[in-house]
């Protein structure tokens, strides 16, 4: 008969076995960085977009392109 396919080994030596034996859980409920990590983005997300917008105003737009322009003249330093 085969062996049952939910088997543990002893020790995982390959990196698909350390990762499924790797203790999840107790990581996500233990550690306080887990919790900040997802709140601190979810607080971040509005500021990224306030950002967004005001960075890609038109006059914003023209002006970078003017900037540009003027960079790739010849003879500029």
């Amino acid at each position: 008969m085969s062996e049952p396919v939910g088997r543990r080994v002893k020790f995982p030596y390959t990196y698909t076995a350390k990762m499924v034996q790797f203790p999840y859980q107790h990581y996500f409920k233990n550690q306080w960085i887990w919790r900040f990590y997802f709140v601190a983005f979810g607080l971040s997300l509005p500021l990224f977009y306030q950002l967004h917008t005001l960075a890609n105003v038109p006059a914003n737009k023209e002006k970078w392109a003017e900037t540009k322009r003027k960079q790739m003249e010849p003879g500029h330093h």
